[in-house]
């Protein structure tokens, strides 16, 4: 079995989820929303701090630590199987990344943004560059 892009994408969202659910990480927040059957977990605006709510960071930590590892399982896929029809990743895609990765690492710089998908990042960019320079030649 070869590891694509596409699939260290896919990796990186199920590990994401999957911490993100453990009881090392947000698992207690999950569980409230399970008590809740995941609905209405949040107040909303009504929380937003401008309209003088009090937000529950932790609550909003743990959705969006959880959905960002969602949103990278279906991407995983996409790309693995662009990977596996064309062998080629879109540079537009893989700059995407990179920004993306890159305001995650200034905004959190000792997360997994750092020590995982920043070299993953590089490493696609990288990739590409050889590639291009090979069909110049």
């Amino acid at each position: 079995m070869k590891l694509t892009n596409g699939k260290i994408l896919l990796y990186i969202g199920i590990a994401h989820f999957l911490l993100g659910i453990s009881p090392f990480a947000f698992g207690k927040q999950f569980l409230e929303f399970a008590n809740k059957l995941f609905f209405k977990i949040s107040e909303g605006l009504i929380e937003f701090p401008l309209l003088n709510g009090q937000m529950n960071y932790e609550n909003f930590a743990a959705f969006w630590f959880v959905y960002f590892g969602i949103l990278l399982i279906p991407i995983g896929f996409l790309v693995d199987y662009i990977e596996k029809t064309t062998e080629n990743i879109p540079s537009k895609f893989i700059w995407s990344y990179l920004i993306v990765v890159l305001i995650g690492v200034y905004m959190i710089p000792f997360s997994g943004m750092t020590f995982i998908m920043l070299p993953h990042a590089m490493y696609m960019a990288i990739q590409k560059r050889k590639q291009k320079n090979k069909t110049n030649v």
